[in-house]
């Protein structure tokens, strides 16, 4: 009996798994994922960060400004770490391999990457 070989896998659809602790700065995981959860739950790609401070101003590619504060419990961070968003915003163009990068991204209380804050 010849044993069946496993279906292999497109160029370019393996998965690696990425790991970031609960707890970074959240101007370090901005900064790194480069997306951001509306209120609406569109998610939106971010083309510039600008800190001052435990501010920032965040610019997204859809041209919509804002200034958030540094919080780890904000209702934004909450949503990045638990991956809560309904839609890509269709104005952000966000490409499939970043969703998909996104999507297999872990974030663990005792394990992975600390991301060193933003200088």
């Amino acid at each position: 009996m010849i044993p069946e070989k496993a279906p292999e896998k497109a160029a370019g659809t393996a998965e690696k798994k990425r790991f970031y602790r609960k707890r970074v700065p959240f101007f370090a995981l901005l900064n790194k994922i480069k997306l951001w959860p509306s209120r609406r739950g569109l998610l939106h790609g971010i083309q510039s960060i600008e800190i001052r401070g435990k501010t920032a101003t965040i610019v997204t590619h859809c041209r919509k400004s804002f200034t958030v504060a540094d919080s780890r419990n904000s209702r934004a961070a909450r949503w990045l770490r638990n991956k809560w968003y309904a839609e890509a915003c269709p104005q952000c163009h966000i490409p499939r391999w970043k969703l998909e990068k996104y999507a297999s991204t872990y974030f663990r209380k005792r394990w992975g990457s600390q991301l060193k804050a933003p200088p």
